[in-house]
């Protein structure tokens, strides 16, 4: 079986300014780069960047697969919307992180699966999943409940780790969860029992004051750029 990996970053708050791209050319002569992604593929060879600093630098999104059965998905946003705490409660292991930096969150979920995978294809997958992060920036917890379920299922919890919050909707999650879910290899029946205990979904309770500060700092980031 031949080696494949896929890259795909998404700028989706901020377009990059000139000077970021020119960072990202000079990392990669034949990876496709716009103001608000970059993604390459690999048959050979391997990726010259970091993809925990750049997510930390430039992108709000970010996806990774390879053929030998590795899944990695991140999602940066703002830790005034999601703070380490909250998150934190669910994001327990190796396998499942939240970290903080420069006033930012970045979500990091791991799928491994050591029998591998004859085919493979990355394009469109981070598509199908970015609405998992306008869900997290409106207050829904269900993506931090789908990590939580994916260490229970590896065996990454410990015996005295406690259940986090029940989100409400789990019986619900719609096409871009549900891409998350399949990308995570979930299993189904965990899924469903988890489901069992979760209300249906209603208000999310968003601090409506912080999202219009979020959203004025977008505004003024753009006006400078």
């Amino acid at each position: 079986m031949s080696e494949y990996q896929y890259y795909e970053f998404q700028a989706i708050d901020r377009p990059l300014t000139a000077r970021e791209l020119d960072e990202l050319r000079a990392r990669s002569t034949r990876a496709h780069i716009t103001s608000t992604s970059f993604t390459n593929d690999y048959a050979w060879g391997s990726f010259r960047g970091d993809e925990n600093t750049w997510m930390e630098k430039y992108f709000d999104a970010f996806l990774y697969l390879a053929n030998w059965g590795t899944h990695i998905l991140q999602f940066r946003l703002p830790s005034s919307l999601l703070s380490i705490d909250t998150a934190g409660a669910y994001c327990l292991g190796e396998g499942v992180s939240a970290r903080e930096k420069a006033g930012k969150l970045v979500l990091r979920f791991v799928s491994e699966d050591d029998s591998g995978e004859d085919e493979v294809e990355g394009s469109g997958r981070l598509a199908s999943m970015i609405a998992v992060r306008d869900g997290l920036l409106r207050g829904d917890r269900r993506a931090l409940y789908l990590g939580w379920l994916l260490l229970a299922q590896t065996g990454e919890l410990d015996d005295g780790d406690l259940e986090p919050p029940v989100p409400p909707g789990l019986g619900s999650l719609g096409g871009a969860l549900e891409s998350m879910a399949e990308f995570l290899r979930l299993d189904p029946d965990l899924l469903r029992a988890a489901s069992e205990a979760s209300r249906p979904l209603g208000d999310l309770g968003l601090d409506r004051e912080a999202v219009g500060k979020w959203v004025r700092g977008l505004a003024a980031q753009r006006r400078m750029t």
